[in-house]
C-alpha cells in the first residue's frame, strides 16, 4: 500500500485484520499520551470510540490547547480503527516536530484550529458542491468546485458573487480537512 499524504506528512496506512475495537483502545490512549507530552491532560482530549471500530467511520479528536479548540478528522481508510491509527500518526509526528522545534507554537495551532462546528460546516460545505457527505476524493471535491465555479463566476452572465464567495469558502474549508 501507498504512502498517503496528509498535512505535510507521509504516512503509511495500516489494514487492521483482527482485534479492531483493542486496537481503537490502543491508538485513543496513545493519542492521549502523546498529547501529554505537550501538556494536555486526558480532561482536555475529546475522543469517542463507537462501539464497533470494524464499521466505516470518521476518527474525530477534538482537544484544547492554549485556550483554542483544535480539531482532527480522517476519514479515508475503510475502518473507524484505520482512521484513527491515521489520526494517530498526524499527532504524533506534529508534536515531535514541535518538541523538536521544527514546528513553531503558532503553526502547530494553526494547523489543528477549527471551529466546533467544523462538522456541521464540512456536511454544509459538500452539499454546496453538490456532493454526498462520505466524499473525501478532493480531486472529486475540487471538479466539483471548478465546474460551479465557472457557472457563477460574478464576470459570466449567470454570475451571483455571494453565491461565488460561499462556493470558495466551501472549497478552502474541505481543502484544509484533506490536504
Amino acid at each position: 500500500m501507498t504512502k498517503i499524504n496528509i498535512k505535510g506528512l507521509e504516512i503509511q496506512p495500516l489494514i487492521i485484520r483482527d482485534s479492531f475495537n483493542r486496537r481503537a483502545q490502543q491508538y485513543k490512549n496513545s493519542i492521549i499520551e502523546t498529547l501529554r507530552k505537550i501538556g494536555l491532560t486526558e480532561d482536555d482530549v475529546y475522543l469517542e470510540i463507537p462501539a464497533n471500530a470494524i464499521r466505516k467511520a470518521p476518527a474525530n479528536v477534538s482537544f484544547y490547547l492554549d485556550g483554542r479548540h483544535l480539531f482532527l478528522s480522517h476519514n479515508a481508510q475503510a475502518r473507524y480503527v484505520e482512521n484513527l491509527y491515521m489520526v494517530f500518526k498526524i499527532i504524533e509526528l506534529k508534536v515531535k516536530a514541535l518538541l523538536e522545534e521544527t514546528l513553531a507554537p503558532a503553526d502547530f495551532l494553526a494547523e489543528f484550529g477549527e471551529d466546533q462546528n467544523v462538522l456541521i460546516e464540512r456536511k454544509r460545505a459538500r452539499a454546496l458542491l453538490g456532493l454526498s457527505e462520505d466524499i473525501e476524493d478532493f480531486k472529486v471535491i475540487d471538479q466539483a468546485y471548478k465546474n460551479l465555479a465557472r457557472k457563477h463566476h460574478p464576470d459570466t452572465a449567470s454570475g451571483d458573487a455571494e453565491l461565488f464567495k460561499e462556493i470558495n469558502s466551501a472549497h478552502k474549508l474541505l481543502k484544509r480537512e484533506l490536504l
